[in-house]
């Protein structure tokens, strides 16, 4: 994995470097709704756009669509169960994981840390 652009908080490095999971509904993002885009906090990458965010109850940002060609989906069978496992296609962080029970036409849940994001928010014109 390259050496992120920017240095990291201990929690975005057990997040993105290590494969962590940080704490459901003690994050910043699981229940923010700005508009913007959601990129990778390791380098900047474009993975998520707020038109795709929705409130999932799950205690972690949720969208139901991400940019194309900025997720790379993995096997995970960590922990006893078969997930997908979702990272940055550009720098290979982990963000989080992908469910099939979106609320949207794709069906899909992207269920993303906070820790792995960074928010840039579009200015009003």
């Amino acid at each position: 994995m390259p050496k992120p652009i920017r240095p990291l908080t201990d929690l975005q490095r057990a997040v993105c470097l290590e494969g962590a999971t940080e704490p459901p509904f003690d994050n910043p993002l699981w229940n923010f709704f700005a508009d913007g885009d959601y990129l990778c906090v390791c380098c900047d990458a474009l993975l998520f756009r707020s038109q795709h965010k929705f409130a999932s109850a799950c205690g972690w940002p949720s969208f139901d669509a991400a940019e194309p060609g900025a997720i790379r989906r993995l096997r995970d069978t960590s922990h006893g169960m078969i997930r997908t496992e979702v990272r940055c296609a550009a720098c290979g962080a982990h963000l989080g994981h992908v469910f099939d029970d979106g609320p949207s036409e794709t069906g899909e849940r992207f269920c993303i840390n906070s820790a792995s994001l960074r928010f840039v928010g579009t200015s009003a014109t």
